[in-house]
């Protein structure tokens, strides 16, 4: 098998063929995947096994409805496909119902909001500038509008989640639904106390767990199972699926609503094509091999972080627990949006963001979000997410020196060398079986 896996251009001959601007426009972007090195947290490179079927035949069938219920004819195939997606998913989580037709994980929050609740409703979530997540009741998204939004935050000694506070919110807002999860905290959260909190004033509990959703699958930090009603995820990140996809569980008692919430409510017919994708990584992803992928995503994070605090960069809340990192770049060159670019020319790609008790607007921000998901997927190894904290650090404190500037982009695209966009080591053992056999 080649060394190349995941290569994305092989299967895009007939394109070439007829337009040669679209295809040299995707061979541009692979290239750049290539010589980059990809730091956002929210980013990942999806299993070639998984996205072999994006765009295959089910791309063709309109599946309008749910398995033994469709609105069109010729959805037998479809239903087997949809149901084995389902009876994986369930397996994973051990969970009693789940839906697997979100076409995004914003899509699928927003259906989960309507169907637990009527507008006006009072919701209780971690605010959008302390880690939040935009459709958790941002004043700007259909979230925050249609329903009467408390937000919680972090301590300002720890910048860790102010439990304390939440407990206090919940007792003085009466909410009806408490949401915990976040998008840009790098710690891990207690579910357990959430569920407690959410139980004492009679509330609902939805986890979001879209940015650690493969570590939890993994095992290697905590589930939201069994103290969340619901549970909500995107399918790349850390799970490593494909991208435009989501996935909702419940307990049994909302299914009903939830399934409606989102079609009809929301989506007309899925796609069926990802679907089947979905179905394929959640078999992926009760390998070992994937355990140990998610084990050392945690340990090139910790890696990162390590690198980044011995040269003198701070980092939010300390560290990290997970797979993001959050940093502080105020005092070496001001801004995030500053740092995102700069880093940028040297080959690194990152994510400005907010940090806690932020004074900076959303698109300026304070900070970078940092992941090590992305690389961790290259085959990059802790020796290497600790070199590009230090790395990191040097071109934020050295961002007026041509020089040095110079010096880390050679290293950078020198670190790249040879690295697939997925590496073999990843895919499981009884692929190269079959390989063998084939």
């Amino acid at each position: 098998m080649s060394t190349k896996v995941g290569k994305q251009t092989s299967g895009i001959h007939l394109t070439s063929a007829f337009d040669q601007e679209i295809a040299e426009l995707v061979q541009s972007e692979e290239q750049r995947q290539l010589e980059t090195i990809n730091l956002i947290p929210s980013e990942n490179f999806a299993s070639p096994i998984s996205t072999e079927l994006e765009g295959c035949i089910f791309a063709c069938k309109n599946a309008e409805g749910y398995p033994g219920r469709r609105f069109v004819a010729g959805c037998d195939y479809a239903d087997k496909v949809e149901k084995l997606a389902i009876a994986r998913l369930k397996k994973i989580f051990n969970c009693e119902h789940a839906n697997v037709q979100g076409m995004s994980a914003t899509i699928a929050n927003v259906a989960l909001l309507q169907a637990v609740l009527d507008p006006g409703d009072v919701i209780l979530t971690m605010g959008l500038s302390e880690g939040g997540h935009l459709s958790h009741g941002a004043n700007f998204h259909v979230s925050g509008r249609q329903y009467k939004v408390f937000h919680y935050g972090v301590k300002k000694d720890t910048e860790t989640i102010n439990y304390e506070e939440v407990a206090e919110l919940a007792i003085s807002h009466k909410p009806k639904l408490i949401v915990c999860g976040a998008s840009s905290y790098p710690r891990n959260i207690d579910f357990m106390k959430f569920g407690d909190i959410a139980r004492s004033v009679g509330a609902l509990l939805w986890a979001d767990i879209a940015h650690t959703v493969g570590l939890i699958v993994a095992g290697v930090i905590p589930s939201p199972f069994p103290y969340a009603d619901f549970v909500t995820s995107s399918t790349h990140k850390t799970w490593r699926g494909p991208r435009g996809g989501a996935v909702v569980l419940c307990r049994k008692e909302w299914a009903r609503k939830v399934d409606r919430a989102l079609f009809p409510g929301l989506q007309g017919a899925p796609k069926m094509d990802l679907i089947a994708a979905r179905a394929v990584f959640f078999k992926e992803v009760q390998t070992e091999e994937f355990r140990a992928y998610a084990k050392d995503v945690i340990k090139n994070a910790s890696a990162l972080a390590k690198g980044l605090k011995q040269s003198g960069t701070r980092l939010v809340s300390g560290g990290t627990d997970t797979h993001l990192v959050l940093i502080d770049v105020r005092s070496s060159i001001g801004t995030g949006a500053a740092a995102q670019d700069l880093l940028e020319s040297v080959g690194i790609i990152t994510n400005r963001n907010q940090i806690p008790f932020d004074r900076a607007p959303p698109e300026v921000g304070s900070g970078l979000r940092l992941g090590s998901p992305a690389m961790t997927t290259r085959g990059m190894m802790e020796e290497d997410f600790f070199r590009l904290g230090q790395l990191i650090s040097c071109a934020l404190s050295n961002h007026d020196s041509q020089l040095e500037l110079s010096k880390i982009k050679a290293e950078t695209l020198s670190m790249t060398n040879n690295l697939p966009l997925f590496a073999e080591k990843w895919l499981p053992r009884e692929l190269f079986a079959t390989h063998k056999e084939t």
